[in-house]
């Protein structure tokens, strides 16, 4: 008699092969799945890191281990897996982000093998646009003109620093080819002033990630002299419109559950809580 051998489950990376497979999971939560779902999109057919816990006969989860690690539709049992994984292979990266119940279970398995984050944020309300706000739209906020993405740069390193607290240009010319690609694309959202002749940015947004049907609007930011009066609804509104109407049907992005100011100008906008977002700063 002949004994058929088990095999053990395990992490394995995917390929071309398994890209019509990964795009039809990644569909059915296209709003939580936007982050994993770009480098699928850009990099497709190679997909450079994008593995899965083999444990059944079809996909349920997915993750990407690149500049940052993006899981998705882990059970326990897969995320134990993956967590072997990315400590086996040493794999580094800036964050963890996504889905938080997928984030913080990984980081949980995987927190004594890395130094102490810079900042652990558990709970990030994702949100998508409905077009049912409370506002009309800021008839001043346009798409960035080619050429402005000097005057963009400013704004833009001021929200990072704000944001994640330091001054990305200190590590190399990447942020600065980021913010000048977002411009040349057509993604990044300003509403533009003057000061002493001189124009530059009052309110900045991009549409930070792409894919499945999904604009993600990232580096959302109010000049520090103009927070408080009202602009961010507006401008917001402005900004879904145009996403919706010419780059992506679906308007979607996610918020520290602290920013109320933020929350409160995003549900004036329009914006409704669909899920729960976590980021562990690496």
């Amino acid at each position: 008699m002949r004994w058929l051998l088990r095999r053990e489950p395990r992490v394995r990376r995917l390929g071309s092969a398994d890209l019509g497979q990964v795009r039809d999971f990644l569909s059915r939560d296209p709003v939580a799945s936007v982050l994993a779902r770009v480098p699928v999109e850009t990099e497709a057919p190679r997909m450079t890191h994008m593995v899965t816990s083999d444990l059944g006969p079809e996909l349920s989860a997915v993750c990407h281990v690149g500049a940052n690690i993006v899981p998705i539709g882990f059970d326990e049992a897969g995320l134990d897996l993956l967590a072997r994984y990315i400590v086996r292979h040493g794999r580094q990266a800036n964050s963890i982000v996504g889905p938080a119940d997928q984030v913080l279970g990984l980081w949980e398995r995987i927190a004594r093998w890395y130094p102490e984050p810079r900042d652990i944020r558990p709970h990030q309300l994702s949100m998508v646009w409905s077009g049912a706000g409370q506002c009309v739209p800021d008839p001043d906020v346009r798409q960035a003109h080619l050429g402005e993405g000097a005057l963009v740069m400013p704004a833009s390193v001021a929200m990072f620093i704000e944001e994640v607290g330091y001054d990305p240009t200190a590590y190399g010319p990447g942020y600065e080819h980021r913010v000048h690609s977002l411009v040349r694309n057509g993604h990044t959202f300003v509403r533009m002033g003057t000061q002493a002749g001189y124009p530059y940015v009052e309110f900045k947004a991009d549409i930070g990630a792409l894919a499945g049907g999904v604009a993600q609007i990232q580096g959302v930011w109010v000049h520090p002299d103009l927070r408080g009066r009202g602009i961010a609804a507006p401008a917001m509104v402005s900004v879904a419109r145009f996403a919706a109407a010419t780059i992506a049907p679906t308007v979607s992005l996610y918020v520290n559950d602290y920013n109320y100011a933020a929350i409160r100008s995003y549900e004036k906008a329009g914006f409704d809580v669909v899920g729960e977002y976590a980021t562990v700063m690496l």
